[in-house]
């Protein structure tokens, strides 16, 4: 353990914290603080600010999030970043006014945000979108809460986003809610065609909700519905404008969400589920990264396309339930983030490239101006199968340092939600400090993940050739990385004993990186001392193609591709002769590897069975 340090920004969140404490309790009226006691020994107004697990309805990304920014796209450097940048930074300062200014869709309550919402009011916010079942089930409860008197102290309105996260087009969108609103004549829609504020935000999953103060400053951001006993909290506690949320003391309400059976975080909640945009459960999973500060991680991660939630807190220390101050004071813990994506829209390995992308991975206990064991980068995981995942993600990265990469790969051990001042913290405070390029989030990263597969259920038709037919060919230079692109397209070849594949011997298969398409195995891959992943035969014979190979003075057989006609590697008869005795030397850079765990979610789930043992 490292003696007990404190960089610049651990004391800025310290006074942070001592500030709000102080000017909080001071102009609090003993009314308002018996008011918040009783509410915390009832149920605990943190209930409100659990920012985990509740019902919601996912993104379905628009085209201009797939938009490539203008922002840097080259990779680690992260750490070197001054602060944030230009794209999607922060929320506006002015967010109050920017509302006040929306177009007000229902009729009767005015033209405009100003005419529902009372400057002199904290204001309770409700994202929406009209595909999401969870969101239309629930406006009538919202109206109610803003005619009931117990609300009196409080705004309630609701925004859309007509033209983002799939939402109908502007027009579209007002023509449709023109035939709704007549069952909710008491309830304001702003309506936010600029998407700026779901976008600065980070909501990527509806309904969510924003609490205001006074001022028009975020207190908290809830991913997913709130029930109604946390809006009746609310509304208890906005007279004194949230002053004990904004205190920052607490911790969400699943601050100690350990099973009684392992150490490992219970990740879900009861009932807990997020929603597509068809009304479908989302398959979601999760992954933990550290990376020096967690406020810029968090804010980062909540931009990337796919990621449905993202929280902060402590992972893999020694003490139970750490405050701030004990894990600063050397609880062992690391300053990390709970990561929950869309597996159907994204998978792990693009998680980390995002994530890898903006730490230094080779700086131990550092990142940023950050110094001490909790600033340490890692990656946390609690499904065994990710580990393949994250091994081969950084010895990819590895190749591109001189010094050791030194973040962690462990299983998670444990893992405490920060506490509330922590959450949400730079769109709640628009000049935090950060470390991380936050724009990053907008510039998708090489090779990153391709649509999900549909499901099959037999062999042959997971490897029907009409399944891998659709990739974008026009678009390969910004999904594949360079070596990528010059193996499968211009017949390269990447340097012996080089890529990650030539030792992995996991269960999976290993598919065409440009198509996905099925090629490989592991249970066909051995170790042939060559350099390049080896395998004695294909998934089926079918599946590739040989030609000749006249090149540099040789006679050799080149394997392509089936759908893709991606250049592969070469066939050679000296492999080992009780398997066939084929040696299919094939280029890493050329294949994409899927661990049998992940196969069924990503469209593999047939192949499964054909996995055995490999014989390295």
């Amino acid at each position: 353990m490292l003696p007990d340090k404190q960089d610049s920004k651990s004391h800025k969140k310290n006074r942070y914290h001592k500030r709000n404490n102080a000017s909080d309790l001071a102009t609090s009226s003993p009314r308002a603080a018996s008011r918040w006691l009783k509410n915390v020994s009832a149920f605990g107004v943190t209930t409100v600010l659990s920012a985990g697990i509740l019902v919601a309805c996912g993104q379905m990304s628009s085209a201009e999030n797939n938009a490539k920014s203008n922002g840097s796209s080259s990779a680690n450097t992260g750490s070197q970043n001054s602060g944030v940048k230009s794209s999607r930074d922060m929320l506006p300062s002015d967010m109050l006014g920017q509302m006040q200014a929306l177009p007000q869709l229902t009729e009767g309550l005015g033209k405009t945000g100003a005419a529902v919402i009372d400057p002199n009011k904290p204001t309770l916010i409700k994202f929406w979108a009209s595909w999401c079942p969870l969101c239309l089930g629930t406006l009538a409860e919202t109206e109610e809460w803003r005619t009931d008197p117990k609300f009196s102290d409080l705004n309630v309105v609701t925004v859309a986003s007509p033209g983002h996260l799939n939402e109908k087009a502007d027009g579209e969108f007002s023509t449709w809610y023109a035939g709704v609103q007549a069952d909710y004549p008491k309830l304001p829609v702003l309506a936010d065609a600029s998407g700026e504020l779901i976008n600065k935000l980070g909501v990527q999953v509806y309904p969510s909700w924003a609490i205001l103060d006074k001022n028009g400053n975020l207190v908290h951001l809830v991913k997913g519905n709130i029930s109604a006993e946390q809006a009746y909290a609310l509304a208890e506690n906005a007279d004194n404008d949230f002053a004990e949320l904004k205190a920052g003391n607490a911790k969400p309400a699943n601050a100690q969400p350990l099973d009684n059976n392992s150490k490992i975080e219970t990740i879900k909640q009861k009932d807990g589920v997020y929603y597509n945009d068809k009304g479908k459960a989302i398959n979601t999973r999760s992954i933990y990264l550290a990376g020096g500060c967690f406020w810029g991680v968090e804010a980062y991660m909540e931009r990337v396309e796919g990621v449905v939630d993202a929280v902060s807190g402590y992972a893999n220390g020694d003490t139970a339930n750490p405050s701030y101050e004990q894990v600063i004071r050397g609880s062992g813990h690391a300053e990390a983030v709970k990561v929950t994506y869309d597996a159907d829209k994204t998978d792990l390995d693009t998680i980390l490239k995002y994530y890898l992308r903006v730490i230094d991975p080779t700086s131990l206990n550092k990142q940023g101006n950050d110094r001490g064991v909790q600033y340490r980068s890692g990656v946390y995981y609690t499904d065994k199968a990710d580990k393949a995942v994250i091994d081969a993600a950084l010895k990819r990265v590895q190749s591109q340092y001189k010094q050791k990469v030194v973040v962690e790969n462990e299983p998670l051990d444990n893992f405490y939600l920060a506490e509330m001042y922590h959450q949400d913290y730079l769109a709640k405070n628009p000049n935090g400090y950060c470390h991380v390029d936050l724009s990053l989030a907008d510039d998708k990263p090489e090779g990153s993940a391709r649509t999900k597969l549909a499901p099959v259920s037999t062999v042959a038709e997971t490897l029907d050739p009409k399944r891998y037919a659709n990739f974008d060919k026009g678009a390969l230079k910004n999904t594949l990385t360079k070596a990528q692109y010059n193996i499968t397209q211009d017949a390269g070849t990447e340097r012996a004993f080089s890529h990650e594949y030539d030792d992995l011997f996991a269960p999976g298969i290993y598919v065409d990186v440009v198509s996905g398409e099925p090629l490989f195995l592991s249970t066909d891959k051995y170790q042939s001392g060559c350099g390049w992943p080896s395998f004695t035969k294909p998934i089926d014979k079918q599946v590739i193609t040989q030609h000749d190979d006249t090149a540099f003075n040789m006679v050799r057989t080149e394997i392509r591709s089936r759908v893709a006609d991606s250049h592969l590697g070469h066939v050679f008869p000296d492999g080992p002769k009780d398997r066939g005795g084929l040696r299919y030397c094939i280029n890493g850079g050329a294949l994409q590897f899927i661990p049998v765990d992940v196969m069924p979610q990503s469209g593999y789930a047939p192949l499964v069975k054909l996995v055995k043992p490999a014989k390295p």
